[in-house]
C-alpha cells in the first residue's frame, strides 16, 4: 500500500513539474488609464530558444496570433483609441501581420468559437475585424529571448509595447 502511495505522490509531483514548465507560459499585462479605466491583455509567451521565430518560423505576410496556444485577449473597462482608432469598452482577440518594415495590430471582435477561447491560427477571423492599426517600429536595447506584451504609462495614457528578439512593435493609447 506505502509503495502505491508513493508511486502516486511521485506521479502527482512529476505531472506537476511538466505542466509548470510549459513552452510558452502564460503571461498578462495591464494598465490603468485612470479614474477606474483599465486594459487588461492575457497571453502565452513562447521563447526563441535559438530560433529565428518572426520571419522565418512564424512568416512575413501572415497573420500571427501575437503568442502562442490561445489567441491574446485584450479587454478594456472603457472606450479607448488605440492608434488613433476608436475602439469601444469590451473583450477582443489580438493579432499582428508582420512584415519585415512593419507590424500590423489586428484587434478582433471574435472571442470565443464553440463556448472556447478561440486558437486563432490558421487566422479565419477577416469579418470580425474591429481594426487594424499600423504599430512603430524600433529595436530593443538588445535581444528579447521571452515574447513580451507591455504597458508603458504616459502622460496621456499608455503605450502597448511587444518585443521579441530584435524586434520592438509599440502603439499608443488613450482613453476616450
Amino acid at each position: 500500500m506505502q509503495k502505491r502511495i508513493a508511486l502516486l505522490v511521485f506521479a502527482i509531483f512529476t505531472l506537476t513539474l511538466f505542466a509548470s514548465a510549459q513552452a510558452s507560459p502564460a503571461a498578462s499585462a495591464s494598465c490603468d488609464l485612470g479614474m477606474g479605466k483599465t486594459i487588461k491583455t492575457d497571453y502565452s509567451s513562447p521563447r526563441l530558444k535559438g530560433r529565428k521565430m518572426v520571419g522565418d518560423h512564424d512568416p512575413y505576410g501572415k497573420v500571427w496570433r501575437n503568442g502562442a496556444n490561445s489567441a491574446t485577449t485584450f479587454v478594456t473597462s472603457a472606450d479607448i483609441v488605440v492608434g488613433g482608432t476608436k475602439v469601444p469598452a469590451g473583450s477582443y482577440t489580438l493579432f499582428v501581420l508582420p512584415t519585415a518594415e512593419k507590424w500590423t495590430l489586428i484587434i478582433n471582435k471574435k472571442t470565443t468559437e464553440d463556448g472556447k477561447p478561440i486558437w486563432g491560427i490558421p487566422y479565419t477571423y477577416e469579418k470580425d475585424e474591429l481594426a487594424r492599426i499600423d504599430m512603430k517600429m524600433s529595436a530593443p536595447p538588445s535581444s528579447v529571448e521571452n515574447f513580451t506584451i507591455a504597458y508603458d504609462k504616459t502622460a496621456t495614457g499608455c503605450t502597448l509595447r511587444e518585443e521579441w528578439d530584435m524586434t520592438r512593435a509599440t502603439v499608443d493609447i488613450s482613453a476616450k
